[in-house]
């Protein structure tokens, strides 16, 4: 069975190994085999193959992964929910492997008719992106929501969502030629980056509400997007692309009662009952069916080219997210 895997930390398509590992065998009663199609790289990866992602260092060798998508191969006895030949979402942590025996339980039959391609992202962005949307600061149509990383997989998620809740989508971006397109897939203003962004957003929005910012990148970027925010106002930040500690000063802490909160999905998925986790998961596969929600996918490389995936997940300047397949392998 081939899977990707590393052993010491560094950049991530140095490190980044193909292995043969056993077989995980027939399943057992109340398990499942599920062979896996594709996998997404996302910034979460590329930062644990660094070494730089959580509070502590994994144990190495690692498999990398936190989602994918995979077919059932084969059911134990007793499993009656679950039928060879459908698709599921890998359970990870650790999906970047060509196969894996799972209880039946940690998995569910995604609908027909789905692009795999979507599916195999689906675990990750698109609940992250609700749930920041609605589990801090409740949506109300015409209000607005501020979001930096904007074109990233979580960005076009949440500009989805907000549309759908009638709120709407203020994204930030690094660069001005990413507006077009995000425009085109439904972004209410873009702007790019900058000292003066609160000045310009108040601009955009004229006298409309903003009490939520959504921060992937940290540092000096949580502040410019906490100074845009109404008194009272909430940011919740999920990533650290900038590679720094997110600043925010008294100004807006003591003087207008700005928030910080942080988003990890693995712990809402530690703390949250499984049927609840399964029907967000079957709502959200059910917007990829009939077209509501979609992740940009620039290329898509089979699993013996990973390393030339991961270097080009770690460009910057792209569109769109870089899958992995299996399909060839």
């Amino acid at each position: 069975m081939l899977a990707a895997q590393f052993s010491s930390f560094g950049r991530p398509d140095a490190v980044i190994e193909l292995v043969e590992q056993p077989d995980p065998g027939e399943p057992g009663p109340g398990e499942v085999t599920i062979d896996a199609e594709l996998f997404p790289i996302n910034p979460a990866d590329l930062l644990n193959l660094e070494g730089r992602y959580g509070a502590e260092q994994p144990a190495l060798p690692m498999i990398p992964g936190a989602e994918g998508v995979g077919r059932v191969a084969a059911a134990g006895a007793g499993v009656s929910h679950l039928k060879p030949g459908e698709r599921v979402l890998l359970p990870g942590p650790g999906t970047w492997r060509a196969r894996f025996k799972t209880s039946a339980k940690a998995v569910f039959a995604l609908p027909g008719g789905v692009d795999p391609k979507q599916l195999a992202m689906l675990r990750v962005n698109p609940p992250t992106a609700w749930l920041m949307l609605h589990e801090y600061v409740a949506p109300k149509r015409g209000q607005w929501v501020i979001q930096n990383a904007a074109n990233s997989g979580v960005g076009h998620c949440l500009i989805r969502f907000a549309r759908e809740d009638g709120a709407k989508t203020v994204n930030v971006v690094r660069r001005a030629e990413l507006a077009d397109d995000l425009r085109a897939f439904g972004a209410d203003v873009v702007l790019t980056d900058g000292p003066d962004l609160d000045a310009r957003v108040r601009d955009a929005i004229g006298g409309g509400a903003l009490p939520l910012a959504i921060d992937a990148v940290g540092g000096s970027a949580t502040q410019r997007l906490a100074r845009c925010l109404d008194d009272g106002g909430t940011v919740v930040n999920y990533g650290a692309l900038s590679g720094e500690a997110c600043m925010l000063d008294v100004r807006e802490t003591i003087f207008r009662d700005v928030s910080l909160r942080g988003f990890w999905l693995r712990r809402w998925f530690m703390q949250t009952p499984p049927e609840k986790i399964a029907a967000l998961y079957r709502d959200l596969a059910a917007r990829l069916g009939d077209g509501r929600l979609a992740v940009e996918v620039e290329a898509v490389y089979p699993i013996r080219r990973i390393k030339e995936a991961l270097a080009h997940a770690a460009r910057g300047g792209r569109k769109g997210k870089i899958l992995v397949s299996f399909d060839a392998a």
